[in-house]
């Protein structure tokens, strides 16, 4: 049975090599950041940098690989339902809401999520980076604008993930009013084991 991460919140785990991660969901038009930190060196992250330079894209979907700061593959996508996914924006925060959103409370957002869940494995808040924001619809124009539309991802819909080395992974349900289409949503996830990831 997957674990449901609750509206606006985050967790972290450990992801061993050869795993596969199954983010799902449930309800359809949410969005989650995940983060991901080499195990045997957290400094090691993942790098969007990195990943676009090496795949040779943006649109990253079954196939392309998610690269570390440090030229690493670290994970790969196996299966994509949805195919549209950002890795251009940092995960929201305190300031994201000030600033996008002033009439509305402020949240500490999804990088707050992540630093409270992250803190256990000894992350500091500065040392997290942008996020793959799995199910987030950011179209570019012509003239290079980006936008924050609603995820087009459906109830069910998912992404697994395949590790390529043993990491330690954060993943929230997002907290931004813009990138969840003004709702929010719980997402959930499971962890396959290394002879279902290869089946």
């Amino acid at each position: 049975m997957p674990t449901e991460i609750p509206p606006r919140s985050g967790i972290a785990f450990m992801l061993r090599r050869g795993e596969t991660l199954r983010v799902i969901d449930p309800q359809g038009g949410q969005v989650s950041d995940m983060v991901a930190f080499v195990a045997d060196n957290p400094r090691e992250s993942l790098s969007n940098g990195r990943t676009f330079d090496y795949e040779e894209t943006l649109r990253l979907t079954t196939g392309n690989r998610l690269w570390s700061s440090l030229s690493r593959a670290m994970l790969e996508i196996i299966e994509d339902s949805v195919g549209i996914h950002d890795f251009l924006l940092t995960p929201c925060s305190e300031a994201t809401f000030r600033h996008f959103y002033p009439d509305q409370p402020v949240h500490r957002g999804c990088h707050g999520n992540l630093v409270e869940a992250l803190a256990p494995h000894a992350i500091a808040p500065e040392a997290i980076p942008t996020a793959f924001n799995i199910f987030m619809n950011v179209p570019i124009g012509a003239d290079g604008r980006i936008r924050v539309e609603p995820p087009k991802s459906k109830a069910g819909d998912f992404i697994r993930l395949r590790a390529l080395e043993d990491l330690i992974v954060g993943l929230t349900a997002c907290s931004a009013y813009d990138s969840c289409g003004g709702t929010f949503k719980p997402i959930q996830y499971a962890i396959e084991g290394a002879s279902d990831a290869q089946r």
